[in-house]
This record gives structure tokens, sequence and C-alpha cells, in this order.
């Protein structure tokens, strides 16, 4: 058990702890919830209550990551100054290395499209569109954490059928990103090959970059 905690070169897939702060409402809560359904079996959501501020003090998330083996984090919370508000980050031998605040907007939950849901544990693909990730340094940083935040274990083979989940991250031209979340639905076509639709499964929302603290601060 202690030599798989020893911290490694290369983390391997370990677990996405989910947290909710003091002030959590509704809307962030439901974001949590979501995204832990999503990378289930690898998350661990916290249903009481935080009080914790991980731009100020990052002690209780480094301590709740080594008591659940958790190299991922997500935090919410919702106050006057910051409403709908996430923090997503990762951690290197249980210290935080980067961490990217966001404020929810046009947020729509799993339920709130009425479609058959993916398998627990699948794998998504992730795409990512707009200029700014390409161009701009800082959002080449948010690409690379979001890919190791949402990207699942590395496997060495796939299946066609298991192609089953896309996350669309879309970056605007003033940096709002939408995140939009499909089901891959494969339909007969008369040929060998399959006629694939996109049906949106949800979560669906509009993130807005606030804070970022990077392991180079």
């Amino acid at each position: 058990v202690l030599e798989r905690r020893e911290p490694k070169v290369v983390e391997d897939c370990r677990n996405t702890i989910f947290i909710r702060g003091k002030n959590a409402n509704n809307v962030v809560l439901q974001v949590l919830k979501d995204f832990s359904l999503l990378k289930k079996p690898r998350s661990v959501f916290f249903n009481k209550k935080n009080d914790m501020r991980p731009f100020e003090d990052a002690s209780s998330l480094e301590f709740f990551s080594q008591k659940n083996d958790a190299s991922l984090f997500m935090f919410g919370s919702n106050n006057k100054k910051r409403p709908n508000n996430v923090v997503l980050g990762r951690l290197f031998d249980y210290h935080v290395m980067d961490m990217f605040e966001f404020g929810v907007e046009n947020f729509k939950t799993l339920n709130d499209f009425k479609i058959a849901k993916i398998p627990i544990g699948t794998k998504p693909m992730l795409l990512f569109a707009g200029e700014k990730f390409d161009k701009d340094a800082e959002y080449q940083r948010l690409k690379n954490f979001l890919i190791d935040f949402f990207r699942g274990p590395v496997i060495e083979q796939i299946r066609l059928q298991g192609l089953e989940h896309i996350l669309v991250f879309h970056c605007t031209d003033n940096g709002k990103i939408q995140l939009r979340s499909y089901k891959v639905v494969f339909k007969k076509s008369g040929t060998r090959v399959p006629h694939v639709v996109l049906e949106e499964m949800g979560p669906h929302m509009d993130l807005v970059l606030r804070r970022r603290k990077l392991a180079t601060d």
C-alpha cells in the first residue's frame, strides 16, 4: 500500500475528489455531482460542507488528497464576489501544483437531457476548438490541465464501441469556454461503416476563467 502511494514521475490515474464549499449553492452542487458521476469509479464526492479557500490555504485540500489517494480535485463555492464558482486543480505527491478558477454560466445538468446515459467508467474523447488553445500561452497551459483532468486512464487499445462519450471545449474570442458533453451513437447506415450521431447529454455550461495559480508561480 505504501509503495503504491509513493510519488512517481508519471502519476497513475488516481481519484478525483469533489468538495462542497461552505456556501455552495444548488448550481455548484449539481456541477460537482454531475462531474463526479462522469468520473466514476475514480471519484470521491464530499457531501459535507467544508469551510476552505483553496487559493489562500491549500492544506485541507492536500490532506483530503492524501487520505483519498487523489491527484485531482474540484471545489465548489458561491458568494457575491464570485458566484457559481468552481476551482479545478491537480496535485503531485499530494501537494497542489496548478489551480484554475471558473465562474459557471448557462448551466444544464445531466438530468436536463432526457437520453440514455453512458456506462460508468466510459473514457471520454476530448475535443478543443478555438485559436486561444493554440496561440495563447495561458490557454495552452489550461488545455494541458483539462486533458489531464478529464482524460481518464491511459489505455493501450480501444474498441470502436467504446467511443461513447465526447467532451467539447470551445474557447471563444473573449476567452469564455463553452463546455458541451455528447453521447456518441452508432446507427445503421446500410454499409459496414455506421452512421455516427452526437446527442447532447450534459452537463452543459460556459466557464469564465477567474483566478489561476500555476506550479511556476
